[in-house]
């Protein structure tokens, strides 16, 4: 039977890959691997068990966690300490050992068992510094790239692969992209079959949205739960905008990539969004109250954080020539599933983020 390990799999991204692919893949057995570090994932162990996932409580960090299990035919490292402030004012400890050694004992694993092996990494692959020194104007309530930039791999439609990677990039980003050149590695020396996944803002029901991981629903959450909002950095005009996409998105782009290694091995690309399905801070406040019916006062902050961006869109020309896949669900359709999912489980989410 094959065997599917999806790591990180009572998080946000790895719980929801999980079930999507216990209820599509009939033929497959899903295994999620989870050390249950992050707050409100113990809320994803009913799910996994109701649609028939198999839980193991382990850590990627430890090597002879990972090579106890059965042999796999695909591993799904969704497994990170996701934050872009994760290791400032104290040490990366935790980050390095979890997305660089962890993706290291995930690809000895895919090594062992010759399994296919995608990688969910991000678009702050990209340096802090060449990003923040494109060309935008605000344009309304949101920065827009201009026609004219001064780097390769930067248009109006958004950040393509060709952008330079030379420059920090936020100790998050520089474990992400030390792994990515591991999956390259692997895929060269030992043969396996690897796809890289850039992927920007994930949305949707079940993310534990905080203001530097999952900013839109930090922001749908703060409409429900009545809590203070503000508008950081960028002179406090709420103008930065990021593209997002639905976790269903993500979910049916990453069952198309397991559904054929060969066609898939070797790639890299960005993923999201993109122009169109894209918000600013301010846009995202306007919609939040439309959809909850609920306005909330945004306290402008100037104060500017390490590693913030004005903008960031991904250019996914490179993978819509190889595939029919498309963002399909618009900002407002996320965001509404996010409003649905907060009202059905607001005891569980109050408990869990306020505990």
């Amino acid at each position: 039977m094959t065997r599917i390990l999806v790591t990180g799999g009572a998080g946000f991204v790895g719980s929801s890959v999980a079930i999507a692919l216990a209820e599509r893949r009939p033929d497959a057995q899903v295994v999620a691997f989870d050390n249950l570090s992050r707050r409100g994932s113990e809320l994803n162990l009913t799910r996994l068990r109701t649609a028939g996932v198999a839980f193991v409580h382990g850590d990627v960090r430890e090597a002879a966690d990972l090579l106890a299990l059965a042999p796999v035919s695909a591993v799904v490292e969704c497994s990170a300490e996701p934050s872009v402030m994760a290791g400032l004012g104290g040490s990366p400890d935790y980050l390095v050992r979890t997305n660089l050694l962890g993706a290291f004992h995930c690809l000895e694993l895919a090594r062992r068992d010759q399994a296919q092996f995608v990688f969910v990494s991000t678009s702050r692959v990209y340096p802090v510094k060449r990003l923040a020194g494109l060309r935008v104007e605000a344009v309304g309530d949101r920065f827009e790239l201009c026609a004219e930039q001064p780097l390769a791999g930067a248009s109006p439609a958004g950040i393509s692969e060709a952008f330079p990677l030379e420059g920090a990039r936020t100790l998050y980003g520089a474990t992400k992209l030390a792994a990515e050149l591991l999956v390259a590695e692997y895929a060269e020396t030992y043969g396996l079959r690897t796809v890289v996944d850039r992927f920007g803002v994930i949305a949707g029901p079940w993310q534990m949205g905080k203001v530097d991981q999952g900013v839109f629903t930090y922001w749908m959450l703060a409409h429900v739960l009545g809590r203070p909002l503000r508008y950081l950095g960028f002179g406090g005009s709420g103008r930065q905008v990021r593209d997002l996409l639905h976790i269903d998105d993500a979910i049916e782009l990453i069952g198309e990539q397991l559904t054929d290694p060969e066609a898939w091995s070797g790639r890299v690309f960005n993923v999201g969004g993109g122009r169109d399905v894209s918000l600013s801070l301010r846009e995202t406040t306007s919609l939040c109250g439309r959809i909850t019916g609920r306005r909330i006062q945004v306290e402008p902050d100037g104060t500017e954080r390490p590693g913030d961006i004005p903008l960031y869109i991904a250019d996914c020309a490179r993978l819509h020539a190889v595939s029919a896949w498309r963002a399909r669900r618009d900002p407002e359709a996320i965001l509404t599933d996010i409003f649905d999912w907060i009202r059905e489980h607001e005891r569980e989410l109050r408990a869990a983020l306020e505990a």
